[in-house]
């Protein structure tokens, strides 16, 4: 994986005004050249600063451009792309295609004819899509000229940061070819460059997750780039996408508190960015306390903010925070209702007031807005599961992979609707996917486990189950899994320590002081259940037959709470327990037996 710059100490680009003054002339860079969601990043990082008392240079004028590039700046900005692009190639009266370049455009103008042709040619994939009843995968209609026009510019040395940067964006976009360069190449040169365009970082990032055998070659070539944030930014964004969450809050660690010298004063990027990505890392870590702690200081401090907010109603509908999350739906549908992140939210509140229906409605209008959002696949394949609808959940988790393979919740929801349908080998092959994406995830393994069982494969059950108690699994499934095979197989120590094990879990979840841990408090505070009850039948026989009756008396005592047979069983075991102790009669005292001694 890509190495996290976690040990490298900070040098001269972590100087708090030298950092500010190079993010501002990024966000003049940037919006110049029409790139809108690099140049809101870098601004976002520059509001998240520490404040400081020097005098800000004033902002360099943009670069000198022509009066034709100029005009098709301003188409851009105004969304004409195809426009734009036709105003600097030859004249044509032909709108379906695009003549070669000007002569003499200048690096800029080189830059905005190929994006603003990009551009143009994602916008009628997308509008060929909605148009035909059965859509099939479109290409972009600019890409082969594109890619040949941009070989020779490239060649010839015509490509500025930006113009490498679309040429990368290109070939990335493109079928592999014979005589061009690899996309990573070209991003690589783009960001040696201008290492501040976060669109080039994110494309480069987006490779890397997909080809893992890039990471190497990609550190080896940002080797000048190493104590740069920005290449922190990145390392922090490829180990979240590669479920390393636990690196990933280290570098965004450090890229908040960087060491402390007399200009940082401890701390540096306070951006909400950074704040979002660490709540989303903790979330995945399961922590929910701490990301929602960090997702609702984010949200007092930006209201308006809708990044990440599905993330922060998944922690919301797992607690069944039904109050926190109605607000939080009201309050994104007013930001905008027409975004993603925003029908997502409202879909989740259905979902957790079981209107599975409604629910599925705004997980489809969140893929109308966005059909490549990996979030509302999944969820809305956790709904069709609900309604037994086997089919539909299937294609819905399919679709969460092929537009991401690193969502491990779509592996493991085809792995649950396999095993629903009693198809237990195509459930674990799911699984299996789920686990090496998640190996520290007990759920993975105990749902591993659930299918070797159904196979009838029991020693492979109790290595799957023993994987997950190694990875703390808090909810017990697997300790009381493990406790009953051990028993099966006559195995009577790992059981008692399985099922003491399970007691002790279920105690710290539910306890109100869960420190006190001395095996009477846990017998004595435990809330009985049907898993705890047969916990308790087994420890009750099991130190009866150790000869331990006061501890066994306790587990029966406990039993005589429980409604079902095992009440029966506890009252019959305690009388044999009162029974033996009388034949054995009362221990002796110590000083009685000393008595005896002398």
């Amino acid at each position: 994986s890509i190495r996290s710059p976690v040990g490298l100490a900070v040098e001269v680009e972590w100087l708090v005004d030298t950092v500010r003054s190079e993010l501002r002339n990024a966000v003049s860079t940037l919006s110049h050249h029409c790139l809108k969601l690099a140049a809101k990043w870098a601004s976002e990082q520059l509001v998240g600063l520490p404040s400081s008392q020097q005098i800000m240079d004033p902002l360099p004028s943009p670069e000198n451009i022509s009066d034709v590039e100029m005009y098709a700046k301003s188409l851009m900005e105004l969304g004409e792309y195809a426009h734009a692009a036709a105003v600097l190639s030859k004249s044509n009266q032909d709108v379906t295609t695009m003549m070669p370049p000007l002569p003499d455009l200048s690096p800029f103008g080189i830059y905005l004819r190929a994006y603003a042709m990009y551009l143009a040619g994602e916008r009628r994939k997308e509008e060929e899509f909605v148009e035909m009843r059965e859509p099939a995968e479109r290409q972009n209609l600019y890409l082969k000229q594109l890619r040949q026009e941009l070989y020779y510019a490239y060649k010839a040395g015509s490509l500025d940061a930006f113009g490498l940067y679309i040429y990368g964006l290109v070939l990335k976009a493109s079928p592999i070819s014979s005589g061009h360069f690899p996309a990573h190449v070209i991003l690589i040169e783009s960001l040696l460059a201008y290492p501040l365009n976060w669109s080039a970082w994110l494309d480069l990032a987006s490779l890397c997750i997909a080809d893992p055998d890039l990471h190497p070659i990609v550190e080896k070539a940002f080797k000048s780039l190493h104590n740069h944030y920005m290449y922190c930014f990145f390392c922090s964004h490829v180990l979240l996408e590669d479920q390393q969450h636990e690196k990933a809050i280290v570098v965004l660690e450090k890229l908040l508190h960087p060491e402390a010298t007399e200009d940082t004063s401890g701390t540096l990027f306070q951006s909400p960015y950074v704040a979002c990505k660490t709540a989303v890392a903790y979330y995945h870590l399961r922590e929910f306390e701490v990301s929602q702690e960090l997702f609702v200081s984010l949200l007092e401090k930006d209201p308006h903010r809708l990044e990440d907010m599905d993330v922060y109603s998944n922690i919301l509908y797992v607690k069944e925070d039904s109050v926190a999350l109605s607000q939080l739906a009201h309050t994104v549908v007013k930001v905008d209702k027409y975004r993603p992140e925003s029908c997502v939210i409202v879909g989740n509140y259905y979902s957790l007031k079981a209107q599975r229906t409604k629910a599925i409605q705004y997980f489809q209008r969140a893929l109308k807005l966005n059909r490549d959002y990996t979030s509302a696949w999944t969820l809305m394949g956790h709904e069709y599961v609900e309604l037994k609808n086997a089919a539909a959940a299937m294609e819905a988790y399919r679709k969460a992979v092929d537009v991401n393979p690193k969502d491990f919740r779509a592996w493991y929801g085809l792995g649950q609707t396999y095993e629903f349908l009693g198809m237990h080998l195509y459930a674990l092959f799911y699984y299996r996917k789920a686990a090496s994406l998640r190996p520290y995830d007990p759920r993975m393994w105990c749902a591993m486990g659930g299918c070797y069982l159904g196979l009838g494969r029991k020693a492979d059950a109790i290595r799957s189950y023993e994987r997950a108690v190694s990875h703390s699994d808090l909810e017990g499934i697997a300790t009381q899994k493990l406790a009953t095979l051990y028993e099966e197989q006559g195995q009577k120590e790992k059981a008692a320590q399985c099922y003491m094990r399970h007691l002790e879990l279920r105690y710290q979840a539910t306890a109100p002081n869960p420190s006190d841990l001395k095996l009477e408090s846990i017998l004595n505070g435990v809330v009985v259940d049907a898993a705890e009850a047969e916990a308790l039948l087994y420890l009750a026989k099991y130190y009866k037959n150790a000869s331990e009756f006061e501890t066994a008396a306790i587990c029966c005592s406990r039993l005589l709470e429980y409604p079902g047979p095992e009440k029966e069983e506890g009252k019959a075991l305690l009388r044999e327990i009162r029974s033996r102790r009388e034949r054995l009669g009362p221990p002796e005292s110590p000083r009685r037996k000393r008595r005896e001694e002398d």
